[in-house]
């Protein structure tokens, strides 16, 4: 109730220095970018999601689709979809490393690639994401850096983001970590936040068109580092790299570009 308030309140600051990207206008031309695209990916999507729900399906018992409450523009909670990659009934820890016993052969597979977010493609679909913005978070990471996301909640969140593919890697830096969620808020979540702020602040039409050409590249150029142990740190760590360095340039290059 609370992130509601924040974020309602910082709804109704609209034309009063914010930038164009959060005006009713910037919000149609967003919306009627995404839907445009979805269209053109759609058939291909609807392939591909075909052959991997009944990949799913066969590897393990249990839903092809799992659902995870999370907070979207405003602090209104929504139930985002993923391909579910996880034994049916498995508990443990909030968040799944590289090597998780809880998950599937094939969960792995579709972990490693990101493509157990495609079906995030109905989410943006019926408005509760955007094709690219910040990653949307569970309620208690959002509480964590609650000052920071009632700005970053001003906008909806992506499918994918800068954060996507720069923590490409998460889950091997997750993976050697004793308390994988005190590692998460305290190094990864902090970090992740800036960049949404300033994915915020900046968001440009090129911009987002890089992003979704990086996003789709990533399933062809590496899955992230899956073994244990400092070598698998070291290709982690260089995988981010990378990635921090082509976005950089990337966002360079677009810098003239017009906001939202």
């Amino acid at each position: 109730m609370a992130l509601r308030k924040a974020g309602a309140a910082l709804e109704a600051t609209r034309g009063r220095g914010l930038r164009v990207a959060f005006d009713t206008r910037g919000r149609i031309a967003q919306r009627t970018f995404d839907l445009a695209l979805t269209a053109l990916l759609l058939p291909i999507a609807l392939t591909v999601g075909a052959v991997l729900a009944v990949a799913v399906a066969i590897d393990s018992h249990g839903p092809v689709l799992y659902r995870s409450t999370r907070i979207g523009r405003g602090g209104r909670p929504f139930t985002m979809l993923k391909f579910r990659t996880m034994r049916h009934g498995a508990g443990g820890p909030l968040l799944t490393a590289h090597g998780d016993e809880r998950q599937t052969p094939f969960g792995r597979f579709l972990a490693g690639t990101r493509l157990d977010e495609l079906p995030q493609l109905w989410n943006v679909i019926k408005g509760d994401m955007r094709l690219v913005g910040p990653r949307p978070e569970l309620e208690e990471f959002v509480l964590a850096q609650r000052d920071s996301y009632e700005r970053i909640l001003t906008v909806a969140p992506g499918l994918t983001g800068p954060t996507q593919l720069i923590y490409a890697g998460e889950g091997g830096l997750l993976a050697s970590a004793a308390d994988r969620e005190a590692l998460y808020r305290d190094h990864i979540l902090p970090s992740k936040v800036r960049l949404d702020l300033d994915y915020v602040e900046s968001a440009t039409l090129i911009g987002d068109l890089k992003v979704i050409l990086l996003t789709c590249l990533l399933p062809f150029v590496a899955r992230a580092p899956q073994a244990r142990g400092p070598a698998a740190s070291h290709r982690t760590v260089a995988f981010s790299a990378v990635a921090v360095g082509a976005l950089l340039g990337l966002f360079v290059a677009g810098a003239g570009s017009s906001p939202w």
